[in-house]
Formats: C-alpha cells, structure tokens, sequence
C-alpha cells in the first residue's frame, strides 16, 4: 500500500513537472489551431514534420552548468527528430543561459526541467514552463512529434503514447536515472525545447515521454541543480555531421 501511495503522488508530479504550462494552469485546447490534437498513429514522420531537423546516428552535446560539465549522448538512431531537434537547437545556442524553472525531488527523486526560452530574460514576470523555441524562418513555435521506438521495431511510433497505440513492447530509450526526455503539453506533438533529467529510474514514464539521450558523465552536477541554475553554455562536441536540416530554418 505504501508504494502504491508514493506511486500515485508521483503520478501526479507529471502534471506539473513533465506537461508544458503546468503552473499556469494551461488547458491543451489553448494551443494553436495548427498544433495537431489528434495525430495519426503512423510509422513514419507525419509530412507535417518533414522539414525538421534529424540526426543520423549519435551526438555528444557538453553543457555546462554551475561551472561543471555535463555530457549528453544524444541517440539520433532511435529518436531521430527528437534528437535532431535538440542537438540543431545546442547549435544554435538556444539554451545558453536558460533556466531550470522547475526541480522535483520530494517525496523522492524525480526530473530537473529546463529549456524554456522566456527563462533568459531575467525580468521576465510571466509564468515559465509555457514557452517553445520560435524558428526565425517561420516567426512560429516549432513544435515535434512524440517519437518513440519500441523494442523489436524497425522505426519509431510516431504521434500516441505506446499504450494508446496498443503496444505492449517497452521503448528502446526508458527513463533510466541519467535519462534526458522532452516535456510536453497533454497534446502529443507539442514538445518544442523544454526538456528535463531524470533524477532516478521512471519506469511508468515509459511510452509517454520521448526520451533521446542519457547523462554519461555530470550525473553529480544534475543531482545539485536548484530551481533557478540556469545553463551557461551548451555545445555540440561530436556527432554534429549527423545532423541533417531538411527544411529552409
């Protein structure tokens, strides 16, 4: 019954530590008309997400956070766009100087969330946790799609959760402790740059939540971020000839 309990508190947690715009209250439905609610489950990259960034194969990205080095293998081979994704905005130095505006680690250890792009001004008086990177190609919010590979599958699910897809097998990237995931809003393509660390093994995050890298070493310095640490700088230091911009941003 005690684990039970705790099970369920962290449950809860997701809702304000994993969904975009949890502190703010904000409704799926508030998102923009051309953000998909209902994505079709599909094997391949939904055409509406073919000009994204991919990455082919893996990546190294080294942040630097409280002085301290952290380093990312970012798995291009599982979570190709997801991992692009991530790896074209380190490129582009969107997270230089971000904050990590949301650290939960009671009752037990869970996620450190960062990557808001509103979290750089340091007047900002809104509410983070409900901001995305917007392409300067497009003056829009880029968004990507829930992408999660299953054990045994030849590409990524695309679109649903596992389980609303009916599929039984785990991913091939679980929210292992040191495992680095995108945060999203209820709406399953609306991952944008938020991102958290998981601060310990989230089995029942498993199929919901794109994981696309882990912490291979650092894992000591994400145990001390605070709310409010912010990245002082984040960089691509191998792998960057497997990214691939496939549209004009």
């Amino acid at each position: 019954m005690e684990i039970n309990i705790r099970q369920w508190i962290v449950s809860v947690m997701i809702l304000g530590a994993l969904l975009i715009g949890g502190c703010a209250q904000q409704d799926v439905t508030s998102q923009p008309s051309s953000l998909p609610t209902e994505p079709p489950l599909t094997a391949q990259a939904p055409d509406a997400f073919s000009n994204l960034p991919r990455l082919e194969g893996k990546a190294t990205v080294q942040m630097v956070i409280n002085g301290r080095p952290v380093i990312i293998e970012v798995d291009g081979t599982n979570a190709p766009i997801t991992a692009g994704n991530f790896v074209d905005l380190v490129q582009r130095q969107v997270y230089d100087g971000l904050m990590f505006h949301r650290v939960v680690r009671e009752p037990e250890p869970f996620v450190v969330q960062g990557g808001d792009p509103q979290s750089k001004d340091p007047n900002f008086g809104g509410s983070l946790g409900t901001g995305g990177f917007i392409d300067p190609a497009t003056d829009q919010q880029r968004y990507i799609p829930l992408e999660i590979t299953p054990e045994g599958a030849p590409s990524p699910v695309y679109g649903s959760p596992l389980q609303s897809a009916r599929i039984n097998q785990s991913p091939v990237l679980q929210h292992k402790r040191g495992a680095v995931a995108m945060a999203r809003s209820q709406a399953p393509n609306s991952a944008s740059s938020q991102f958290y660390f998981a601060l310990s093994d989230l089995q029942f995050l498993d199929g919901n939540y794109a994981v696309f890298g882990e912490v291979t070493e650092g894992m000591d310095v994400v145990d001390g971020i605070q709310e409010g640490d912010r990245i002082q700088s984040a960089q691509v230091v191998d792998g960057l000839e497997n990214l691939r911009s496939n549209g004009p941003s």
